[in-house]
């Protein structure tokens, strides 16, 4: 990863995106802007649309209707952005071979393998289990690999589709600084949660979205301090959106 790189994939932004599968609208006419800077945070209850929001901006999918560019075009090479999921897949193989046949896809010379490998072991704390089954790992040890998988890929964005929502504390504060650690090597973030804590800890800005709008957007500090919205005020007192 080479900090300072230029962003040929950022800003992202999405005009005036929806979707809609038969009947159901997914995403609501978003407009969206996902630039360089600290992570940007997608909060909401389940079913608000920030998955396929992920997935949009990913370019996994594409819109019924509306724009999704990357640094203004409307295509842009994949291995420079990247997603985990939030039940990411292990290969069949040892947690030092995930890493290794993801270099592979992502274009990296098989001499640059065992620099890059132990690198992205030490990020996420692995250099240990390197030979350890992946299967075999511990949920927060696998989602620690999936993250480090996606590095591999030397991406300028990286989203992570609610990465903690599984884990206990310890490994959920595992990938936080992780995400730190990403963050200060000039990597985006974008990340779902439904851990307001977490959103706390880790936004530089909040996207606070329900039935697939996006209801208000503001800098972490503003947004839990003077949230602007009612859905915004009553989310963050805990109370259910409906």
């Amino acid at each position: 990863m080479t900090p300072g790189a230029a962003a040929t994939n950022i800003p992202v932004r999405l005009e005036d995106v929806s979707v809609v599968h038969g009947h159901v609208t997914i995403l609501d006419r978003v407009s969206l802007a996902f630039t360089p800077g600290p992570p940007t945070v997608l909060i909401g209850p389940n079913g608000s649309g920030k998955t396929t929001l992920l997935r949009i901006a990913m370019g996994l999918i594409a819109p019924s209707h509306g724009s999704v560019t990357w640094a203004g075009r409307t295509s842009a090479p994949p291995h420079r952005r990247a997603i985990v999921f939030q039940r990411p897949a292990m290969l069949r193989r040892s947690t030092a071979a995930n890493l290794k046949f993801a270099l592979l896809n992502g274009g990296v010379p098989r001499a640059q393998w065992p620099a890059r490998t132990a690198a992205l072991l030490e990020l996420a704390g692995l250099s240990d289990l390197g030979d350890r089954p992946a299967r075999k790992l511990s949920g927060g040890e696998q989602q620690r690999l999936a993250v480090a998988r996606a590095l591999a890929r030397d991406p300028e964005i990286l989203f992570l589709d609610e990465p903690t929502a599984s884990l206990d504390p310890a490994a959920s504060k595992s990938i936080e600084a992780i995400v730190r650690a990403v963050v200060a090597r000039g990597i985006k973030v974008v990340i779902s949660t439904h851990d307001l804590g977490q959103a706390r800890r880790l936004g530089g800005d909040i996207v606070l979205m329900h039935h697939g709008r996006v209801i208000e957007v503001s800098p972490a500090a503003m947004f839990f301090s003077f949230p602007r919205t009612p859905e915004a005020g009553q989310f963050i007192a805990g109370e259910l959106l409906v």
